[in-house]
């Protein structure tokens, strides 16, 4: 299936009955030529969003406009008098799912003049009978050195221990899974904070019409192990402390059409809901119906359905990151959609040495825009086992998708004023090969706490003692602090001099392993305009930085 390898379609500006009968379709999109009549006003945005929302959109300076006003019940009605029954609806793409076996009401439902197009979807799916499971036993488990066990390098990797250490792990962002299903996630260990803390913060099932998610698929279970695993010294997600939506788009059953329109569907309530960060795992680029397929010319960021719904949610104030896909070694080779969307944060994957996946696809965009975007672990990726305190491992960008989705929400944590624009491009600066980014890595592996120094209104400089350093050159604030991180006690030094290399403060200290220090650098403010340079020596390393004021 997807990424769980999916893909989609090409347009059908009109669709024959045969066309209907062959696949016996059920489920069709009916695109309306405007919101002629509606109740509804950008005046009054809460009889349609939550005020969280709207909020989002203040802080961003985001204007409420006709594209979020809900489809005209006029027309929904006539749609319904007809023998039709609304299934799902977009609001952005102004258009709404059907449900009809008869080919008679189809053709009243074409025949209606604020119809403008109407194509094949798929088929509904039935409600599954649904219970819940008793949690798994309860019992004490074999714990590693490390306090992020087994998914220390896949978190590592990103800096994602560092801002963690500095306190940052997501919390008071909203995050939404768009998947396949979520077995065993209300039983497991795993995820007893999330439950414990109220954490899940909604379901919906927009496959079959109801709110039980925890059936049809692992891989959402999976994916979030990703994010929100907290299971000390065993399993950790890169956001364990954020708040989550799970929601079931993907028919696992088939490849249809409505699984996009589901997607549509399902960006537009997060919106509503708030959401700050979505993670979808799925992308799609051929159907069971090859009339539906795409082709590599149609991933121009404009085609696809769930594509433009992808470009519409980051424009309203939303991060949507998701898999570049699996098809780097195989015949299609190149992303799918909606990962080839303008605004969308595309994350391929590499192994745990930071070297490419194979099977991680490829970009660019038919346009020639770098996808993808960024990298995180996808070989080998760490998730919570589903029936008590294992573990195992996996493959896909399914998973370094959601690693990198909770990276993003941890960042954006850290740095709640900011726009989600700000969060994507500081990622995207931080990444490995951002001066040189290509068709297979994109800008590289982020590194999250580089990328969260250069979102700071105070400068800070970080130094550590396994040797990362930041930047050889920093514009003097009258703030500034360096943050010390280090393996084991060292003794460290850090001495500001003149251009002349006077030294004009200096302080000794011992650094503190596992734990960030962060120290205000002092005396700046009296300093006159001139350079600077900052030394520090921890252990046996030492770093310069210039200092320009």
């Amino acid at each position: 299936m997807k990424y769980l390898t999916v893909l989609l379609l090409c347009f059908f500006m009109g669709m024959s009955q045969s066309q209907a009968q062959n696949y016996n379709y059920d489920l069709f999109m009916v695109t309306l030529t405007d919101k002629a009549g509606t109740p509804y006003s950008v005046f009054h945005p809460q009889e349609y969003l939550s005020l969280r929302a709207i909020e989002r959109r203040e802080r961003q300076q985001i204007a409420i406009n006709e594209q979020d006003l809900p489809l005209s019940p006029d027309y929904l009605k006539q749609i319904v008098d007809l023998g039709a029954e609304i299934h799902l609806q977009s609001k952005w793409l102004n258009a709404v799912a059907i449900y009809t076996k008869d080919s008679a009401v189809l053709e009243k439902v074409r025949n209606l003049p604020f119809v403008s197009a109407i194509e094949p979807l798929g088929k509904r799916r039935p409600v599954k009978e649904s219970k819940f499971l008793d949690h798994f036993p309860y019992e004490d488990y074999d714990k590693d050195d490390n306090f992020y066990g087994n998914t220390y390098n896949q978190i590592m990797m990103l800096g994602g221990h560092l801002m963690h250490s500095i306190g940052h792990r997501g919390a008071k962002k909203h995050v939404a899974i768009f998947d396949g299903g979520f077995i065993n996630v209300y039983r497991m260990p795993a995820f007893d904070s999330l439950f414990a803390d109220g954490r899940i913060l909604g379901t919906r099932d927009f496959v079959e019409g109801d709110e039980f998610v925890y059936e049809s698929s692992t891989h959402g279970t999976n994916v979030l192990s990703c994010m929100a695993a907290n299971l000390p010294y065993l399993v950790m997600g890169t956001a364990p402390d954020a708040a989550y939506y799970l929601f079931k788009t993907e028919d696992v059953g088939g490849e249809f059409k409505i699984e996009e329109f589901n997607w549509a569907a399902a960006a537009e309530y997060a919106d509503s809901l708030g959401v700050d960060v979505v993670n979808s795992s799925l992308g799609y680029t051929s159907y069971n119906d090859p009339k539906m397929s795409y082709e590599y010319k149609d991933l121009n960021g404009r085609t696809g359905i769930c594509t433009r719904a992808a470009d519409i949610a980051v424009e309203k104030g939303m991060l949507i990151v998701n898999s570049a896909g699996n098809e780097g070694d195989g015949k299609w080779h190149y992303i799918g959609v909606p990962a080839d969307g303008f605004n969308v944060i595309s994350v391929g994957a590499v192994r745990a040495n930071g070297a490419r996946s194979n099977f991680s696809s490829y970009g660019p965009t038919p346009d020639g825009r770098i996808k993808p975007n960024v990298v995180a672990q996808g070989s080998r990726a760490v998730v919570a086992g589903f029936k008590g305190y294992k573990v195992s491992s996996t493959d896909g960008t399914s998973f370094s998708s959601p690693i990198t989705a909770g990276m993003v929400a941890t960042l954006w944590s850290a740095c709640p004023d900011k726009t989600n624009w700000e969060i994507k491009d500081a990622i995207e600066a931080s990444g490995s090969q951002s001066a040189e980014p290509d068709s297979s890595l994109g800008y590289g592996i982020p590194d999250y706490m580089q990328a969260y120094l250069r979102l700071q209104d105070d400068a800070m400089l970080l130094v550590s003692s396994g040797g990362q350093y930041f930047s050889p050159k920093y514009i003097m604030r009258e703030k500034m602090s360096l943050i010390l991180e280090s393996d084991k006690v060292y003794p460290v030094t850090y001495t500001l001099y003149n251009k002349l290399m006077q030294p004009l403060f200096t302080k000794e200290l011992k650094s503190n392993p596992g734990v960030l220090q962060m120290l205000e650098l002092p005396g700046l403010a009296e300093l006159p305009a001139d350079v600077y340079i900052i030394r520090v020596d921890i252990g046996s390393k030492r770093f310069y930085a210039e200092l320009v004021k």
